[in-house]
């Protein structure tokens, strides 16, 4: 039968979009279904949200046309400070430290604020990808050669293949019978932006206490982004403060080496969870991103995840394409789910465990850490070798978009 389009896209954030822009680029035929209207992140609104973008991600922004316009917006992150300690009592004696100078590949990644990242897709979207913004997948029913579902206005739509990036409480995952596994940390994330007197030199920090991690990353100026984890009910009565009152219980965590600080925006808070979907493809139907993993932030991996998701997939459905296959069939998403899942899954497991070793105040623990830290500083191999993982070039094999390929 004659079909719509070759993808559907379910899920208009950041995923999304990437995926819709790599496959458009090599000829297929795409389009995205966004809940949310077009207008729903306007760019001139700074509110702090922000992501560490490995390298490799940069490298698949660069392939796709848009890190030249991103670059002069972002923040590089050149150093990376981890330490231990207990609020008002400063950092542990023993410290992870990574310096960029020490990858030849350049610095391990930069900080970008979403405005800037969802309005670069959004408008390079533009003539090349079907967007449908304001509109939702009601239903969706798989039948021989194709995908059909409808949206919330009534239509009914077709395509070889249907793409589910809308989330950890993915309505494409859910309707496919595809189940999920995780657990709640009982942590809620705190998230702002903030002024500081000093500048970070492009210093990304990640204290570990005994209540949860405080990261704070460099935004471009004397500005940087934190995400502060709490148990669930110290991180309500911390949000219901007021922003002077914030303030007061984040400085004594924060420290004073970056001088006075401020809020530069509004607060969010986010509650923490490890999620992973039993499988990430049936037939005509896959899953990336959150809608196929949610891990913890600690390392602010997700959307660098995601985007090793976005350039897999890719790979496979235009090499499948080439090769006159079906790019919907059981056998090609496979090649995808084999690629992607046992990586995804072994770091978010990974996460999973150094926020449980971290978040205690165990002695014996502490001590273990701080070694540990200080030994993995202390030999070079060691420290470069962690560099590589953080800045995503340890992906095997490599896809093209994060080496900076063209599909």
């Amino acid at each position: 039968m004659t079909v719509d389009h070759d993808i559907i896209i379910a899920g208009g954030g950041l995923n999304g979009p990437a995926l819709a822009l790599a496959l458009a680029g090599a000829g297929l035929s795409v389009a995205v279904i966004d809940a949310r209207p077009a207008t729903a992140r306007a760019a001139d609104d700074f509110d702090g949200r922000a992501y560490a973008l490995a390298l490799a991600s940069r490298r698949l922004l660069t392939a796709l046309g848009l890190w030249s316009e991103l670059a002069p917006k972002s923040q590089a992150i050149l150093k990376v400070e981890a330490a231990q300690g207990q609020p008002g009592e400063g950092a542990g004696p023993f410290h992870l430290s990574f310096d960029s100078a020490e990858i030849e590949e350049g610095p391990v990644g930069h900080m970008l604020e979403d405005r800037f990242l969802y309005a670069a897709l959004l408008a390079a979207m533009q003539g090349k990808v079907t967007h449908l913004p304001g509109r939702q997948v009601t239903g969706q029913a798989v039948q021989p050669g194709h995908v059909g579902f409808t949206l919330d206005d009534g239509r009914t739509v077709t395509a070889r293949l249907l793409v589910g990036a809308d989330g950890r409480g993915s309505g494409v995952a859910s309707r496919a019978g595809i189940k999920r596994r995780g657990w709640g940390y009982g942590q809620t994330a705190l998230v702002a932006a903030v002024d500081h007197e000093r500048p970070h030199h492009g210093t990304a920090w990640q204290y570990f206490t005994p209540s949860g991690p405080l990261a704070i990353l460099p935004l471009p100026g004397n500005r940087s982004s934190i995400v502060w984890s709490e148990p669930d009910d110290t991180a309500r009565a911390i949000a219901a403060l007021r922003d002077d009152a914030f303030l007061d219980v984040l400085r004594p965590r924060f420290g004073d080496f970056l001088g006075a600080i401020s809020l530069a925006g509004p607060r969010f808070s986010y509650p923490l969870s490890l999620s992973l979907a039993d499988s990430y493809v049936v037939p005509r139907i896959a899953l990336v991103g959150d809608a196929a993993h949610g891990v913890h932030p600690i390392a602010g991996q997700g959307l660098n995840l995601g985007l090793r998701d976005v350039a897999a997939l890719a790979e496979v459905i235009v090499d499948a394409a080439r090769r006159g296959e079906d790019i919907g069939a059981a056998d090609v998403l496979d090649r995808y789910q084999r690629w992607r899942r046992f990586d995804a899954t072994a770091l978010g497991l990974g996460m999973d465990s150094v926020n449980r070793l971290f978040s205690n105040d165990n002695p014996v623990l502490r001590t273990t850490r701080g070694l540990g830290m200080g030994v993995v500083t202390a030999i070079p191999p060691l420290r470069r070798a962690f560099m590589r993982q953080a800045a995503g070039l340890s992906v095997a094999p490599m896809p093209r978009l994060l080496a900076g390929q063209p599909l």
